[in-house]
This record gives structure tokens, sequence and C-alpha cells, in this order.
């Protein structure tokens, strides 16, 4: 069993995990950072210019408020998924985080054909829009194609 001096979650019995304080702090530390570098570098363009300087200023006090996004994000799909998952236990075994991720086609080419109407219809934007169009068309049949592929030959059901 995972020791609990090493869960990085608090487990509630709703079950949703919430972050320890230690690791809030850290999630909290980047915005913190760039928030007091954002007032450094305005004291400092104040001090060396007299006047401060829109563009770094503005520049840094959105990189805060991208942590700021970034950091509530984590901490919100963090909570959201319960706990941590096996990938991050260090106890885990390989099969406790190998769910059904869906079927895929090995044999198919189809997705290579897709590809190379995705190519043609940008060559056909950097060179001739005529291009475009046999891009289109090649990429409706590549599509009705990879959908239908298990409903003819070989491998239909």
């Amino acid at each position: 069993m995972y020791a609990a001096s090493h869960d990085p979650v608090h487990h509630h019995p709703d079950g949703i995990g919430q972050l320890q304080p230690g690791r809030q702090f850290r999630a909290v530390l980047s915005r913190i950072f760039f928030i007091i570098l954002t007032g450094t570098y305005v004291g400092w363009a104040l001090l060396t210019y007299g006047r401060v300087e829109w563009v770094g200023s503005i520049a840094l006090g959105l990189v805060a408020v991208l942590a700021l996004f970034i950091g509530f994000y984590l901490n919100r799909s963090f909570r959201a998924q319960g706990g941590p998952l096996p990938e991050d236990r260090l106890d885990a075994a390989i099969d406790d985080g190998d769910p059904e991720l869906g079927h895929f086609s090995p044999w198919s080419w189809w997705p290579i054909i897709l590809a190379g109407s995705a190519t043609l219809g940008f060559l056909g934007f950097a060179v001739g829009t005529w291009i475009a169009f046999i891009a289109f068309a090649l990429f409706i049949v590549a599509i009705v194609g990879w959908v239908y592929e298990y409903y003819r030959g070989y491998f239909a059901h």
C-alpha cells in the first residue's frame, strides 16, 4: 500500500483530493515571483529612465497573470482527478494505469492519405488555390474511407 507520509493528497470522505499546504505554496510561488519581478522591473525603469517602460512592464505583468491561470488550472485538474494517478505513485505497477484507450487500426492507410490531402491543401493555399480544390476532394474521400473501413472488405463487421 502507498505510504501516507509520501501521499501528496489528503483524502476526504467525498473522494476529492486537496493539495497539501506545501504543494499549494509551490503553486503560488511562481505567481509571487513574477509579481515581484514586475514591480522590480518598473522600479528599475523609473530609477534608470525616469519613466515606466511600458512594453516590458505589461509583458511581465501578463506573465504573472499567465502563471496565475496555469496554477489555477493545475490545482483544479489535480483536485478533479480525485488524487494521484497510478503514474504519479512511486509504488504503482505498470498494470495499475493500463485502461482500454480505444481501438486503433495499425494496418490502415487512410491516415496517410488524409495527411497527403492536408499537405496538398496547404500547398494549394501557398502556390495556387486550384490545388486546394483537389485536396478538398481527396480529403472527403480519405475521411469517408477511414470512417467506413470496418464496414467493407476483409475487416467488415
